[in-house]
């Protein structure tokens, strides 16, 4: 599809949501000018804390696919590093996710790639037409969520700890620890999550027969922790381990692995090797059934 006729081009622009990300970009163009291994290095260090910890850990494999279980304080430590990223709080986030599992490739997906490269990487963002934290769709999706005080105050006030992160910063970092830390880092990590809604269902490999266009992407999966191989994720979306094999970088799933030897994890779920030879393409004619998981107990 071309952008002439990508759906962005199509549906009014909502002028608060792209006035902050024309800002944001500004914000992260200018960081350069005051650049300096230790700017770089706290960007890298946050960036790490928001899209991993937050955005792969707690945002996708723990709060919308349930892959595995820790704390209450662990999951809400994480959840508020979800925050960090500015991908909005964890209902909006989570119910987007879900819809976009539910309809993949299909009418109701958010940010299917069939309306265009652009609209499935931010035009869905930017748009009058994008689903918002308030909106009504969103509640059907999110029934466990609004079950939980927490992760519902913190969805309305989802930008708090960002700003609270950036006055800490300028106090003890100054203009040039903000815009890097906040204006740099995030937009890096924004376009790094819309490359799996984008670049992950237009280039790349499929291993499984999964019916839609998800593929795997060894360059997204680096800029994501481990979110890149999309379409192992497709074949089994409530596996905690997205890199299946061993040279598949997951650093989200070695966290993970890391929160049970702690003892901070358990009820692990991963695909059963049966599962995984049924929906191979290697092995496979057609797509399998429903994959069956197995469940790791933590000590």
């Amino acid at each position: 599809m071309s952008l002439k006729t990508d759906r962005t081009f199509r549906e009014p622009i909502s002028k608060l949501t792209t006035f902050f990300m024309v800002m944001f970009h500004i914000g992260a163009v200018a960081a350069l000018f005051f650049f300096s291994w230790k700017m770089v290095l706290l960007a890298a260090g946050l960036w790490w804390v928001a899209g991993s910890l937050g955005i792969g850990m707690s945002y996708h494999r723990l709060l919308t696919h349930r892959g595995y279980k820790t704390y209450k304080p662990i999951e809400y430590f994480l959840t508020i590093c979800g925050t960090l990223a500015l991908e909005g709080g964890p209902a909006f986030w989570v119910a987007t996710h879900r819809m976009h599992h539910q309809n993949t490739d299909k009418e109701g997906d958010p940010h299917s790639p069939k309306d265009g490269g652009l609209w499935s990487h931010m035009g869905w963002i930017i748009t009058g037409k994008a689903i918002h934290a308030s909106s009504s769709e969103l509640t059907p999706y999110v029934p466990d969520l609004r079950k939980d005080k927490f992760h519902m105050s913190l969805s309305k006030w989802h930008w708090v700890p960002q700003v609270v992160l950036g006055i800490v910063l300028f106090i003890f970092g100054g203009v040039p620890a903000v815009l890097w830390g906040i204006f740099f880092r995030t937009t890096i990590g924004l376009h790094a999550t819309w490359l799996v809604n984008s670049a992950t269902h237009m280039w790349g490999s499929q291993r499984f027969l999964t019916g839609d266009t998800s593929t795997n992407s060894f360059w997204v999966a680096i800029l994501t922790f481990g979110e890149g191989w999309h379409n192992n994720h497709h074949a089994h979306p409530q596996s905690a381990r997205h890199g299946l094999a061993w040279y598949e970088f997951d650093l989200n799933w070695y966290g993970i692995c890391a929160l049970r030897m702690l003892g901070l994890a358990w009820d692990v779920k991963l695909p059963k090797l049966k599962a995984l030879e049924e929906k191979s393409i290697k092995i496979a004619a057609i797509p399998a059934q429903e994959p069956e998981l197995s469940t790791v107990s933590g000590d």
